[in-house]
């Protein structure tokens, strides 16, 4: 029964600190992201963020494979175009990464 009180006051608190709202938002926004990369260079990334205190400290871009279409600062601008667009606020720092096969 305790366990129960203790839940139940905790997602009260997190409800009134809008902080499940905050993540909801987030995701919807790098599902955004997601989808705008894949429309411009043709391969759909993963996008992870990091929020803090409300604040948008960094949102992480990682590609499945290397992208040689473009060259990375044309695809760093791509990438930096999508995130300020399509998140609320402009992260402090927007990371890139590339997964490399064996």
């Amino acid at each position: 029964m305790s366990r129960f009180v203790l839940l139940l006051v905790c997602a009260t608190i997190l409800a009134g600190c809008d902080a499940v709202s905050t993540v909801t938002e987030g995701f919807k926004q790098s599902k955004a992201v997601e989808t705008d990369l894949e429309q411009s260079t043709g391969v759909k990334p993963a996008v992870g963020f990091n929020w803090h205190n409300g604040r948008l400290v960094s949102v992480t871009v990682q590609f499945p494979r290397l992208y040689e279409n473009k060259p990375l600062n044309e695809l760093a601008g791509l990438v930096r175009d999508a995130v300020t667009k399509d998140f609320k606020q402009t992260p402090e720092r927007i990371v890139l990464a590339f997964a490399v096969d064996k």
